[in-house]
């Protein structure tokens, strides 16, 4: 079997294609050859991790404006989620002729978009742990570098880290605010302490007072015994120090609060000017990033002079301002025009140029924890059968059981008779990423295993596949819609992308005289 794909966690894969947003959406991207190359091979990709699974989707897309509007003019950016829609079906229609066992009605729902449906997500700060490792530490990849003491007692030594989901304090902690991570780390260190007379020893010979990191480093090599649990608690309690101490240093608060109001219609070009006029030490990066959600929000402001100066005033390098502008390629606003038109299901708000409405909080009462990825809104509107048919079209004649508003028959199309022994599919939670201990490919863990018989209670599999990159934010969506909804969530994308490299990639839909490698931030 060919798995084309790479499981990027437990509820995510990607089709490995960096450069899909210049060959897709950039500004000569109607008259290059990769347009259909990258296509065809996403495609391709996408196709093997429903092979893999078993699973048979009823397949959704994102349609073209100019399908819902006939005055739009159609252009090969507006057909890229048709066109992999296509793709994709042609792939699954083979598999479902041709693989033995393929299921031959619809098990699942996949919904296709591309990154113009929410600029915001990849460029607003996200104050959740796992977002903000990525977004401020400089990691390559889920590699954490920090320095530990030499046990010989020379120069302190560097050591490679793995933030993945082997380490039981970074699950934990990933999809936190950064808040409610410190609190947490805090007081699992102060629970170590109180329970272990040696390190109480330890501590109190430190003055009792607030450990360091040093601190800790030195408690390992002090109480060998319990180095495994001091090593990852260290570690942590260094990354969130370092953390809230950039936050501090870069003011992000105040950033991140004119952002999060900016959004949801609280704030818009009076706020930003006096931003701008009055923060003269924040970063080229925040400023930027500012002006772009900015940018993404009210777009007609940068169709004339006002944009410029704008710009000016936000003291853009030309490069920067490139980021901007390249904005447009990917389809403008994130807000509903006043006329009412196409895609209307995105914005809901009574509030003037707001690009999110405001949602019932789940229980997040941390500040600038407003924000969510406009996927979210999306996927909880296919499972109540809200998705208009018109602007998210299927490509399959689906069975009347796959389009059931409810849970309870989500998996009415397959009975556990003719799942394959090895199927995946009664799966409760996400497993297919994970690495397990036993040589069937199931999870020795007691719940997963006897899904099956719970089968009932859990609806069909959601995938989301977004063409052009998607965010640690959305990722989180789908962990966390995965337990309110009762239905898992599997986010796919061409790429996992932090702010930085997203910005990058933007800047590139016009620099056709530089590769990836040549801009930076």
């Amino acid at each position: 079997m060919n798995l084309e794909y790479f499981a990027i966690d437990s509820q995510g894969f990607i089709t490995d294609h960096e450069m899909a947003l210049e060959e897709l959406f950039a500004e000569n991207a109607e008259n290059s050859q990769k347009y259909n190359i990258c296509l065809n091979t996403m495609a391709t990709r996408i196709a093997t991790a429903f092979a893999s699974l078993r699973e048979f989707p009823n397949v959704r897309y994102r349609a073209a404006k100019s399908s819902l509007d006939p005055l739009t003019l159609t252009t090969l950016r507006d057909l890229v989620p048709t066109k992999l829609a296509a793709g994709v079906w042609n792939c699954l229609s083979k598999y479902k002729a041709t693989i033995p066992d393929f299921p031959q009605k619809e098990t699942c729902e996949l919904l296709i978009v591309d990154r113009s449906i929410d600029q915001i997500a990849p460029i607003i700060h996200e104050w959740t742990y796992d977002a903000m490792c990525h977004d401020l530490l400089n990691m390559e990849g889920n590699k954490y570098v920090h320095e530990v003491p030499s046990r010989t007692g020379s120069a302190p030594e560097k050591k490679e880290v793995l933030l993945e989901d082997h380490d039981p304090i970074w699950l934990e902690l990933r999809h936190a605010h950064i808040a409610d991570a410190s609190e947490r780390l805090h007081d699992k260190m102060t629970n170590f302490i109180s329970k272990n007379k040696a390190a109480q020893i330890h501590h109190a010979s430190r003055g009792g007072g607030e450990l360091s990191t040093r601190d800790l480093q030195k408690m390992v090599q002090a109480l060998p015994q319990y180095s495994e649990q001091i090593d990852k608690l260290s570690l942590h309690v260094e990354i969130a120090g370092k953390l809230n101490r950039i936050i501090r240093e870069m003011d992000l608060r105040e950033i991140g609060q004119l952002e999060q109001d900016l959004v949801f219609g609280d704030a818009g070009a009076k706020e930003v000017i006096n931003f701008f006029r009055t923060k003269q030490d924040i970063s080229p990066e925040n400023r930027l990033r500012l002006l772009m959600i900015y940018a993404s929000i009210f777009p007609e402001k940068f169709e004339g002079d006002i944009g410029e100066k704008l710009m000016q005033l936000a003291r853009l390098s030309q490069d920067d301002m490139h980021a901007v502008k390249n904005m447009k390629y990917l389809g403008g606003s994130d807000i509903k025009k006043p006329s009412g038109g196409v895609f209307s299901l995105k914005f809901d708000s009574h509030k003037k140029h707001a690009a999110r409405k405001e949602r019932a909080s789940d229980g997040e009462t941390w500040q600038l924890s407003r924000f969510y990825p406009m996927i979210e809104e999306l996927i909880e509107k296919l499972t109540k059968g809200e998705l208009p048919p018109d602007e998210y079209p299927s490509m399959n004649d689906p069975s009347m059981s796959v389009h059931g508003t409810s849970t309870s028959n989500g998996l009415s199309v397959r009975s556990t008779q003719s799942q394959p022994a090895h199927s995946m599919r009664s799966r409760r939670t996400g497993t297919w990423a994970k690495a397990h201990n036993s040589d069937d490919g199931y999870s020795s863990d007691s719940v997963l295993r006897h899904a099956s018989s719970d089968s009932k209670k859990m609806g069909q599999r959601i995938f989301v596949f977004i063409i052009g990159g998607a965010t640690r934010s959305e990722l989180r969506v789908a962990h966390k819609l995965t337990a309110k909804l009762r239905r898992e969530v599997i986010l796919g994308s061409t790429s996992i992308d932090d702010p930085p490299q997203f910005i990058t990639k933007l800047k590139l839909l016009t620099a056709q005289e530089f590769s990836i490698d040549d801009l930076h931030i």
